[in-house]
Parts: structure tokens; sequence; C-alpha cells
């Protein structure tokens, strides 16, 4: 149970089917809402014995946009998903007024690029980083890498490639932005196929995108099925590069709250 002033009722202003198990949904937002793009907010709803069930989800949103967006899977028998699965435009939704994690730029220093790994609905925090002017101006390539099992799941596509010819992006990322859509089971559609480990471990996505993993100048950040996230941060450890911290900025941010 949370207290009352903890939370705010919002409701649902879009949703939006990406395959049988995958959806997005669009929140209102309270004006005294903020948050740090990559960080992710408490959702909660209500049961039938007025008691709550709450869970976390990244916000894809610009951290100036007027509405909150969150990308879901659902999960089988999940006390959650199984009761939003079915939401409407106009349904209640609450929101925990306090933002979380710890999956945000602000925790690297100096680097030359800044890597999004992720798998799955681990890719909605870097669209909402995507939108940050902040990461153009810092970085001289940003690679975004989402991986899924079927071309189906390559989800916001159309959003991400939208930056190439934005009327206030397009300028800052045309030159920076590397979109790489890796598949592990189907055999088309995507750029790369094999797990993000792997093509870590066998060079083909350094190569692919022609920029080097290195101690100096990578910035990495992790998200997505807690299993990848694990492997990859230790993989990547063995190359010399390290979790960053407030007092010790390093190479890596992970975000892991399954």
């Amino acid at each position: 149970m949370i207290k009352e002033n903890k939370y705010t009722l919002e409701k649902i202003t879009y949703v939006k089917q990406w395959t049988d198990h995958l959806f997005s949904f669009r929140i209102t937002r309270d004006a005294g809402f903020k948050f740090i793009p990559g960080q992710f907010a408490r959702l909660g709803v209500k049961k039938e014995d007025d008691t709550f069930v709450w869970r976390p989800y990244s916000i894809v949103s610009a951290d100036y946009d007027e509405e909150l967006e969150f990308y879901s899977i659902i999960v089988p028998d999940g006390e959650f998903t199984q009761r939003i699965k079915d939401i409407k435009i106009g349904d209640d939704i609450y929101i925990d007024k306090t933002n979380y994690g710890l999956l945000t730029t602000d925790r690297f220093e100096n680097g030359k690029d800044l890597w999004f790994l992720s798998t799955g609905t681990g890719l909605a925090p870097f669209i909402s980083i995507l939108y940050d002017f902040s990461i153009w101006e810092q970085y001289d390539k940003v690679i975004l890498v989402h991986c899924a099992r079927e071309a189906e799941e390559l989800t916001y596509q159309e959003t991400i490639n939208s930056f190439f010819n934005h009327e206030y992006y397009g300028e800052l990322v045309k030159d920076k932005l590397v979109y790489v859509k890796i598949l592990t089971r189907d055999t088309k559609d995507g750029d790369l196929y094999g797990r993000i480990t792997t093509l870590i471990e066998n060079g083909e996505l350094e190569k692919y995108v022609n920029v080097p993993l290195t101690i100096s100048d990578s910035r990495i950040m992790i998200c997505g099925n807690p299993q990848m996230v694990d492997d990859t941060r230790k993989l990547l450890a063995t190359k010399g590069l390290t979790i960053s911290k407030r007092a010790n900025p390093g190479n890596m941010a992970v975000e892991n709250y399954w």
C-alpha cells in the first residue's frame, strides 16, 4: 500500500498493440511529475479489494512531453499486465509521483561514443534519451542496438528513423545516430543475427557499426532481459569496462528492475 499523496490518478490516452504480447500506451501527465530521460516510473492499478499492484515501467517519452508513454510486454499470469492488457482510452491508471532509476547519461564523464544495448521492451528508456538534446552535443556517435526474437518485435522503427528527418533533430543526428536491428530467430529484416553477447564476442557488432568498444571512448547503457544485462555486463568487464558510479565514473550503466 502506498499513501494517497504519493501518487496521482491519470487517464489512458492512447494504446498501440504491436504484437499479441507487446503494446504501448500513453497516460496523462501531472504538471508536477518530473523525470530524467532514462528513468522509470511506478504505475499502479487498483484491485477489487482496493489494494494496489505496482510495477516499474521505463518512460519512452521525451522529458518535455505533455503525456507519458510506456512500452509493455504481457506476462502470462502477471498480476499487473493481466489487468492492463485490455486497457482502453479513458481508463484509470495510477502513477507514483517519484521518479526512479540510474540509467541516465549524467553517470558518465567524457567519452565519444554512446552505446544503447537493448532487448525487447528494454528499448524504452533509450528512445527517451534520444530526445535529450545534450547527448547530440556531447557524443560523436550514438549507437542504438535493439535485439528481438522476430522481426515484428523490432518496434518503434518509425519513431527511431524519424530522427533523421526531424525538424529539430535531423541536422544533429544525421552523422551521429547508428540504428542496429538484431534478430535471434528470424533470418530476415535484421541487420545482424544472434545474441548481443555473441556479436560482441565475435566482433561483428563493432565491425557493422565501424565503431570500436574501448575504455577511453565507449559509454554503454544496457537494458532488457535480466540474463542479457548480466551476461553483457560481465562480458564487457573482461574488456576492462566498469560500471559507472557517482564517486567512480566508469563505462557502463545498467537497468534491471525485474
